[in-house]
């Protein structure tokens, strides 16, 4: 064998390692930016080949590295997939987890029905954990979640969402890992992920807009102030007011925690001194709107010849209390089912958007008074 034949062979040979290098960087360029994103199917060989001028040979060979590396999967009969989770290819574990604040009350059963049964007929297990609406108990559910790394997908409700939240990096890690997460009822503003919920905002406003009806203009209200939904719920309540031309009388507005509102005869003072001048008040859920009237009744006032009340939620409550309480709606075991439903889409679909606000009308029953001489 001749030196010119061996000179041409490792000029050969050196040319084609060029070309195979040379696709397996391009294709972990566009990876890194984001072109060819997790999941997503990769051009086919006769494409690459026809695209880079590349042999068959060449092309399967630059694959094979990439798929060696864990960038890459093929899958027969399919073809050639990107790898998900920086690199690595995600293999489904069919395990969902489901963090919410409470197992009893009358919200978070028929949601978390929902949830579990619409996943069951998709074939996935679930993890529920409780997190009692505390902070450190978030944290170490999340660490375990992390550290057993064994869910395509978490569905959250927040923990008193409206207070700085010191669990967020672990929020950004799932999401970092690629895992699929989706929030219910309430969401921690700093995050970038989908929420399945009330609208609350409109609904507030909806509620307080059926009292201006009624002839109401010295409305009330009652709002949580360690829940992001208080606010938003609070938001409505001012949009509806200001909409009305009235103004915003702090003095008629009562701020409450999650402990208050377990009683509010703990905070009765408060309670009688925000709502002695209202004609009608707007409460927070129907937690707070029953506990409102038994503390009324109980101090001689009369529901609703002294003062109308409307809520949220329509659950059980609102038909224990004597009138019953005009309320809107909570779609408890219809909204578990969506917050399902746009979970498994999103753990195959990365860029689905996810959000789902529900609006539904108002129940009118006998809380609230018709004043004013409106017809």
């Amino acid at each position: 064998m001749g030196r010119p034949y061996v000179a041409a062979l490792l000029e050969h040979m050196k040319q084609r390692e060029a070309k195979y290098i040379f696709l397996v960087n391009w294709i972990k360029d566009r990876i890194g930016t984001r072109e060819l994103r997790p999941g997503e199917k990769l051009y086919s060989e006769n494409e690459l080949s026809e695209m880079f001028d590349l042999s068959r040979q060449t092309v399967r060979h630059a694959i094979g590295i990439l798929e060696a590396e864990g960038l890459v999967e093929r899958v027969r009969g399919s073809g050639t997939y990107i790898g998900s989770r920086n690199g690595n290819i995600r293999k489904k574990t069919m395990n969902i987890a489901v963090i919410s604040t409470y197992v009893d009350g009358y919200i978070f059963p028929p949601t978390l029905q929902g949830i579990v049964q619409t996943l069951s007929a998709a074939g996935y297990m679930t993890q529920i954990a409780f997190t009692n609406n505390r902070v450190d108990n978030e944290r170490r559910i999340l660490e375990g979640i992390l550290e057993k790394d064994n869910v395509d997908g978490v569905i959250v409700e927040a923990t008193k969402s409206a207070l700085p939240n010191p669990n967020l990096q672990y929020y950004q890690e799932l999401q970092r890992r690629q895992i699929a997460l989706l929030f219910f009822n309430c969401i921690y503003p700093e995050l970038n992920a989908p929420i399945v919920a009330l609208d609350d905002v409109r609904v507030a406003e909806d509620a307080v807009d059926y009292l201006l009806s009624q002839g109401h203009k010295k409305i009330g209200g009652i709002f949580k102030a360690d829940d992001g939904q208080g606010k938003l719920r609070y938001a409505g309540y001012v949009n509806a007011l200001l909409k009305a031309g009235l103004s915003v009388d702090d003095r008629k507005i009562l701020w409450i925690d999650t402990e208050d509102q377990k009683a509010l005869r703990n905070i009765r003072t408060s309670v009688l001194r925000r709502m002695t001048d209202c004609t009608a008040v707007f409460c927070y859920n129907d937690e707070v709107a029953f506990g409102l009237v038994e503390l009324l009744q109980k101090e001689g006032f009369r529901v609703p010849g002294q003062l109308s009340i409307v809520s949220i939620d329509a659950s059980e409550l609102s038909m224990l209390t004597e009138p019953h309480i005009t309320s809107v709606p909570y779609p408890m075991e219809e909204l578990g089912r969506k917050a399902s439903e746009n979970m498994l889409r999103l753990i195959e679909e990365p860029d689905f958007d996810g959000n789902y606000l529900y609006r539904p009308m108002i129940l009118v029953r006998d809380s609230v008074k018709k004043i004013g001489g409106i017809g």
